[in-house]
């Protein structure tokens, strides 16, 4: 996968999780840039049809309220650079290290923690065990309210 499909899909991700349209985010985008993007420009960035800007990059992260590297994230199995594709890992590693002896710094390690915990809260079967959990602390309080007035309770 090229670099700018990862990125795209990406901010398809990002765009689809917030319910934006596609002229939407072309709108917001207008807020950091001399004009807002058109929905056919933000339809061929998503397909990964066009490079970006640093400005670019940095309003699509600001109209999604997220973060420059969490564009750069991706699930594939090499990257597909000009000249040459690299391994998942050295991506992974460009990205969030900079260098092999670099550590993480804090908000680098809060960004891929956030978005390892929004991919697995995202799951369909998750988001029911939370909403099951929360409707079961519900209960058990409304029990322990009927307890403590001496209501009967089911």
């Amino acid at each position: 996968m090229r670099v700018e499909e990862a990125i795209g899909k990406q901010i398809a991700r990002f765009r689809e999780a917030r319910r934006l349209s596609l002229t939407e985010l072309g709108e917001a985008m207008g807020q950091y840039l001399d004009r807002p993007w058109s929905r056919q420009a933000v339809h061929q960035a998503e397909r990964g049809r066009r490079a970006f800007t640093a400005a670019e990059l940095t309003a699509i992260a600001l109209a999604l309220d997220t973060s420059v590297p969490a564009l750069f994230l991706t699930e594939a199995e090499q990257i597909e650079l000009p000249g040459r594709a690299i391994s998942p890992e050295e991506y992974r590693g460009i990205l969030l290290y900079g260098s092999k002896d670099a550590p993480l710094d804090g908000v680098d390690e809060l960004i891929v923690a956030l978005h390892d915990i929004g991919e697995v809260l995202s799951r369909p079967t998750l988001a029911r065990l939370a909403k099951i959990g929360a409707v079961a602390e519900q209960v058990a309080k409304g029990g322990a309210a009927a307890e403590r007035s001496g209501e009967a309770w089911p």
